[in-house]
């Protein structure tokens, strides 16, 4: 792998993702430029050798075997601003890049701020927090196409984006290595539609606020939930939101929550939004709901429930990736005994599974 920066040999996962888990991987490498990036896939390409890429290290799930082949470091950054259209390289840090914009007075992107992570990751699974996806705002990306050895540039529309998905998840087919999106220069941030984060504004529903207003409000909520990645709080030793809230397609929708009413009572509330082809449910509430609350322990308390949040599944210091996926499993089990939805989980799970 020559063509990347920084060579070595057998590091550990562990090491760099947010979970602090998971096994060596056989080589590392960091590309810092799109052209470099380009040729270190093309050269693994090449050689037969698998190619992990790596950006924040925030949606990944290691098996503890680690990964035999080539980890690469996404490490291109920086972006440049033309009007209300900005650029951004892939290997960006996510907040960083947001932060920046708010101090820009640039608006559009503020209701996402906190989230770990790189900005080429961003497209791949679209994103979201309180009501705002990056599919809202991103125009195009352009990405190195494996099977073709080509950079192509794709625009939203061709991206294919759904709740927390697009035609990039699940497959490593292509290589992001340039973001576009739309932003807006009047200083204020795009429409509140998220009603706790209104409430924290103290505002309505579709009022936009100063950008930096939102953000500060955002990051608050996020600190409250354990969300913002913190080195000293085991809380944030997760990879965020570990299982993705349940879409019920509509023919489904009355006989699930007939069901979901049956176990908790007609008295009590079951949290539901429209989604496309469907309802979405929350999945914090049906686990909470099946018996499992914030700090709930897995094997021998190594991994936990974080105590701030139950979305997040967290490794309290000693962990291995068996014990969190063993915990994983008994939520995921747990959910599907009480109320039959099916939990499925947001990160990716490299040489492992549920």
């Amino acid at each position: 792998m020559s063509t990347a920066e920084t060579p070595t040999q057998h590091v550990a996962l562990a090491d760099h993702t947010t979970l602090r888990l998971g096994g060596p991987a056989r080589r590392y490498a960091e590309a810092t430029t799109a052209q470099a990036l380009v040729d270190a896939v093309r050269e693994a390409d090449d050689a037969g050798e698998p190619v992990l890429l790596l950006g924040g290290g925030s949606n990944l799930v290691v098996a503890d075997e680690g990964f035999d082949g080539a980890l690469l470091k996404v490490g291109n950054t920086g972006w440049t601003r033309d009007e209300g259209l900005v650029e951004v390289a892939a290997g960006q840090n996510w907040d960083g890049f947001v932060e920046g914009l708010v101090a820009e007075g640039v608006g559009g992107l503020e209701c996402l701020s906190g989230i770990p992570g790189s900005v080429g990751a961003t497209p791949i699974q679209n994103v979201g927090a309180y009501g705002c996806e990056v599919a809202e705002s991103l125009v195009s990306v352009d990405l190195y196409d494996r099977a073709a050895r080509e950079i192509r540039t794709l625009t939203a529309e061709e991206l294919g984006f759904g709740y927390r998905t697009s035609i990039l998840k699940g497959t490593d087919a292509g290589v992001v290595l340039t973001v576009r999106f739309n932003v807006t220069e009047d200083g204020l941030s795009a429409p509140i539609r998220y009603a706790e984060l209104a409430r924290t504004l103290g505002v309505e529903i579709g009022d936009r606020v100063p950008a930096a207003e939102a953000r500060e409000a955002v990051l608050e909520l996020r600190r409250g939930k354990g969300m913002v990645l913190d080195a000293d709080d085991h809380d944030t030793w997760s990879a965020g939101s570990f299982f993705t809230n349940p879409i019920i397609r509509e023919a489904q929708v009355a006989k699930v929550l007939a069901e979901i009413v049956d176990v908790v009572g007609e008295d009590v509330r079951v949290p539901r939004y429209p989604a496309p082809g469907g309802t979405k449910l929350s999945a914090a509430w049906l686990i909470e709901r099946a018996g499992f609350a914030k700090g709930h322990e897995g094997p021998g308390g190594r991994v936990s429930l974080s105590t701030k949040h139950t979305l997040a599944l967290t490794n309290r210091g000693k962990a291995s990736t068996a014990d969190l996926l063993a915990l994983a499993r008994e939520v995921r089990d747990g959910v599907k005994a009480r109320f039959g939805v099916s939990l499925h989980p947001e990160p990716l799970l490299i040489n492992c599974s549920l």
